[in-house]
Order: structure tokens, then C-alpha cells, then sequence
């Protein structure tokens, strides 16, 4: 019956507007600008209250005049490294713009509007340089700055300790990668056996975020040999601790388009944590077993630092399952169709724009023959109109009886009353599903079109999108033979374009073409078949 379809509408219509939060809770966090007094207060504090618990107290930092910032440049990075406990404490990434026009990197990781996140490293246990009661190492660098200019860049650091133990930390960038190696070489050079203990951290500022569907979200993911994939939110270190052993592992930190993520040594075990060790900052990392290294010989630990989009290739070939850090939600085996089909067509058409219309196109494509079902039971339910109608005089007040006839007299006629819900039903994960890609996918992440349209990723700047798909969906209704005879649902029906276009004013501007394009091919699927029913004698519109 139409009502069912008003229902499914009003469905349609709810699910728009949480996502509506979704993204507006999501897409209008605070960017990422880094303070004036960044690298100062990186080096004041990013030692802080920055190593896991160990066997002995957790010690303060220590301050050094020796203690400097190191400056590294790659062809998708420029990331400053503090020589005090030797941790990456900015990241920009060169290749994605801070905003849409922007000619200012996008900064991942660093210090911006009270807001610190730093990736952290080091070696505890009984003798590890970071569990030292005096404080966290100052390594030496030979170079305040590196570029890379082949295929791998190498940044040393050393330190020697009062004991003559000597510690050099290599971070390993690579060129066109967003995955930086983590080397430790530590060498026993006194009498007795030394015991470590390798750590790798994320340190976030905790942030509180408000949101109707929890899939694109800002906090913790984890992943053991037991589990693949786990998301561990703020809320939830608040109310637990993370402590949990596993072969291999690894630990990230989801936000809108990026990741990041330690990845150890699979052959090992380990124990993931996440933490607060103070109200407003949390860690997440990895602590590997510890290690006793014997008199006069050497051991190296080694794990693995992504810093980067949300690039499914890149993560699976990390972890097996770093992947599922795209998040797309309960749809994944819809989105990511819908994405690697996207990318596909982008291929070969160069605009993502047109690649959007295309996969509209097939997609209306592949459901003509139920839109045509559906058309054509609208079409009949208007036809039977008449009869529906003698039927309520017929049976008057008693609803069971003319419920019977009527399904009755359906059955006779070969008329399916639904009929004319199963394209909707299955538009809605469809357009779900999509939306989760411009969510996830940083590809689509400042994807322009063409004219106006320059971010398929954010709103239409000037509504006309929305506005079109409005006028579309009115329409649309015109079109279609009208068999509802409730007011109420006929003054529901009829401002419902306009409660749509109000919604997708602030929607991200592919969705909506998507949307739009969906209509203007339902519109012309819609004349075809009504001319051709028009043509066998039926009545359709009138």
C-alpha cells in the first residue's frame, strides 16, 4: 500500500538525519593546527609521565641542554623527532592538505588547541635506559635534519649509559610509504647481563565526541590472535584498562580519513594496553616480553610505525588484519564493493564526480527490472482504486472484512501491495554503504568534480545540489499515480522533498549527487514504462 512506502520514506528520512550528525560530529572536529609553541612544549613535556608500568616507579622526564629537535623530510612526510626519549613528536603528511585549498600539510601528529598526539618508544624492565629513576634518555644524532633522497632514509640516535651499555634507535623511512621501521640495536658491552623490555606507544590528549552511530569515530582499535579487530574507545579505558596478551598483535588510533598504528614482531608475544596515567591522556601500545641480553653481546627489537590514510593495501600488507581500521560499519561487504568499484571507474574516467554518476548509472541499471515491477503494482493499485473504494462502502466500519476483500481481490488482480517498496529497501544500504565510503575512504577526501563542486567530501557551498534533488523528488511524485487517501499522509508526502532537501544542505556533496542522479534515472525509467502501459490501455496517471 502507499502507506507502506510513506513508512519507508520516513525511514529513509530518520536514517539521513543521523547520519547528518554523524558527519557533522565527525567532518567539524577541530582542525589539527598546531600552536605556536609546539615544538617548545613537545620538548618540555612529551616526555611526561610517557612510559608504561613496569616493574619499578615510573620515573619523571629529564631535561637536557644537549636535548634538541630533529628535523626528517620525505617525499609524503615532514616529521620532527625529540631526542629526549627519541619519540616522533610531529608528523605532517605532504601529500593531503590541512583544509580543501590549503597549501598547509595536513599535521597528524603534534600539539594543536590543547590537543597532543605523539607516537613513543623506548626500552623498561630492570635495566632499560626509559625506566631509569633520573629520567628518560637524551640520544645524540649526527644530523639536526635528513632528507631522503633513495629509496630508504636512516635516522640514528644513540645513547651510552653510566654502565657503558650503548643504544642506537633507527627510524627507517621509505620512499612513497607511510610506514616508518623501528630498529633498537643495543650492545652489552659490560660484565653482567643487562634486562629490557621494548614499548611502542600512542599518546593522545583524551577528547570527548558526541555521536549517534558509532562507526567513524575518534579513539583506540586493537587487535590479538584471538581477535581481529577491536575498537577500544576513550570511554572505555575510562571505565577498564586494556591489558591483554597475544602472539603478535597490533594496536592503532582511528580518526576521520587517517590511522595510526604500532605493529610488533609477530613472532613474539606481547601484551596490548591502553591506559590513562592521567585524566585527560591516554596511551595505547604494546609492550613485548622482556629480554636479558648477556654480557659483551647484542640484541635488536624491531616494530613497525603507520602514520597515515586509511589505504587498505598498505595496512593488510602491514598487519593481515590492520585493514579493518577502515571502518564501514555493519555495510563493509557492501562498501567496499562500492569503493574498489569507485576506484575502478575513477581509473579511466579521472573525476570522481563522474566515476559517482557512473556507479549510479549501474546501479539503476542492475535494479530496472524491480523498478519496473515497481512502477507497474503503483499503476495497478491506482486502477483498482475504484473498487478499493466500493469495498469501504461495502464493509463500512468493519476493518477485518474489507482487510479481507481487499487482499482478496489483490490476489485475483496478481498485485503485490509492496510491490512498490523493494527498489527503496534496497537503495537504503546502498546509499548507507556509500556514505560510510566518503567516511572512510581517503581518496574521496577533497575529490573535486567539476565547476562549483571542488570537495565531493564536504557540502555543496552554494545548496544547488540539493536544492535540484528536491525539485527532483517532487517530481518524481508528480509522476507517480497517487493512491493514498489520508490527508495526513498526502500533506506527508507532499513536503517531504522539501524535508529531504533541508537534510542534504549540510550532507557531503557526492552523496547528494549520487542521490540526485538516482532520481533523474528513475524519473526517465518511470516515463518509459508508463508510456508503455499507456500504450496496452492502461490507465496511469490522471
Amino acid at each position: 500500500m502507499e502507506s507502506q512506502r510513506t513508512f519507508l520514506f520516513i525511514g529513509l528520512l530518520l536514517v539521513s538525519f543521523l547520519l547528518f550528525q554523524e558527519w557533522n560530529s565527525d567532518y567539524n572536529q577541530p582542525a589539527n593546527n598546531p600552536s605556536a609553541q609546539t615544538q617548545s612544549n613537545a620538548q618540555t613535556n612529551a616526555g611526561q609521565s610517557d612510559v608504561p608500568n613496569s616493574d619499578i616507579a615510573e620515573p619523571l622526564a629529564s631535561t637536557s641542554a644537549s636535548q634538541q629537535v630533529i628535523s626528517v623530510t620525505t617525499d609524503v612526510f615532514a616529521v620532527k623527532i625529540d631526542t629526549l626519549g627519541g619519540d616522533i613528536i610531529e608528523a605532517k603528511l605532504l601529500q593531503h592538505a590541512e583544509t580543501h585549498g590549503s597549501d598547509e600539510p595536513y599535521l597528524l601528529l603534534g600539539q594543536f588547541e590543547g590537543n597532543e598526539y605523539f607516537a613513543q618508544s623506548g626500552l623498561i624492565g630492570l635495566n632499560g635506559p626509559d625506566a631509569r629513576k633520573e629520567g628518560r634518555p637524551v640520544y645524540q644524532s649526527a644530523q639536526q635534519s635528513y632528507t631522503l633522497e633513495g629509496d630508504t632514509l636512516a635516522v640514528p640516535l644513540t645513547f651510552v649509559d653510566a654502565q657503558g651499555v650503548s643504544y642506537t634507535k633507527t627510524y627507517t623511512f621509505h620512499k612513497n610509504r607511510y610506514d616508518v621501521t623501528l630498529d633498537y640495536d643495543i650492545q652489552n658491552n659490560t660484565a653482567n647481563a643487562v634486562q629490557v623490555q621494548l614499548y611502542t606507544q600512542v599518546k593522545r590528549t583524551v577528547q570527548d565526541k558526541g555521536s549517534l552511530i558509532d562507526q567513524s569515530y575518534l579513539g583506540g582499535a586493537y587487535g590479538t590472535d584471538e581477535v581481529n579487530y577491536e575498537k577500544y574507545s576513550f570511554d572505555d579505558i575510562q571505565d577498564k584498562e586494556l591489558k591483554e596478551s597475544t602472539q603478535g598483535g597490533y594496536v592503532a588510533f582511528l580518526q576521520h580519513y587517517f590511522v595510526s598504528a604500532w605493529v610488533p614482531a609477530q613472532d613474539q608475544t606481547n601484551t596490548i594496553y591502553m591506559r590513562l596515567p592521567t585524566a585527560k591522556v591516554a596511551q595505547m601500545g604494546i609492550k613485548s616480553e622482556p629480554v636479558n641480553i648477556a654480557a659483551a653481546s647484542s640484541a635488536t627489537f624491531t616494530s613497525t610505525y603507520y602514520m597515515g590514510p586509511k589505504d587498505t593495501d598498505a595496512l593488510e600488507a602491514l598487519h593481515p588484519n590492520l585493514d579493518l581500521t577502515v571502518d564501514y560499519g555493519w555495510l563493509w561487504f557492501i562498501s567496499q564493493p562500492l569503493l574498489s568499484l569507485l576506484k575502478f571507474l575513477h581509473s579511466f574516467l579521472g573525476n570522481w564526480g563522474l566515476a559517482i554518476i557512473a556507479i549510479t548509472v549501474l546501479m539503476k541499471t542492475a535494479l530496472y527490472p524491480l523498478t519496473k515491477a515497481q512502477y507497474t503494482s503503483m499503476a495497478k493499485m491506482r486502477a483498482l482504486q475504484p473498487k478499493i473504494q466500493a469495498l469501504k462502502e461495502r464493509y463500512g466500519d468493519d476493518r477485518q472484512k474489507f482487510g479481507q476483500a481487499t487482499m482478496e481481490m489483490y490476489r485475483k488482480e496478481k498485485v503485490n501491495p509492496m510491490g512498490g517498496c523493494f527498489p527503496l529497501l534496497l537503495q537504503m544500504p546502498i546509499f548507507l554503504a556509500l556514505f560510510y565510503v566518503f567516511l572512510e575512504s581517503p581518496e574521496l577526501r577533497h575529490a573535486e568534480f567539476g565547476l562549483w563542486l571542488t570537495d565531493l567530501s564536504s557540502k555543496d557551498p552554494f545548496y544547488v545540489l540539493p536544492v535540484l534533488f528536491g525539485a527532483s523528488m517532487f517530481l518524481m511524485q508528480k509522476l507517480q499515480p497517487m493512491t493514498v487517501t489520508d490527508p495526513m499522509q498526502q500533506k506527508m508526502m507532499t513536503w517531504m522533498p522539501v524535508f529531504f532537501s533541508v537534510f542534504f544542505l549540510w550532507f557531503p556533496s557526492g552523496l547528494v549527487l549520487y542521490w540526485l542522479v538516482s532520481n533523474l534515472i528513475s524519473i526517465a525509467q518511470m516515463l518509459i514504462i508508463y508510456r508503455g502501459m499507456e500504450k496496452k490501455g492502461m490507465k496511469v496517471r490522471g
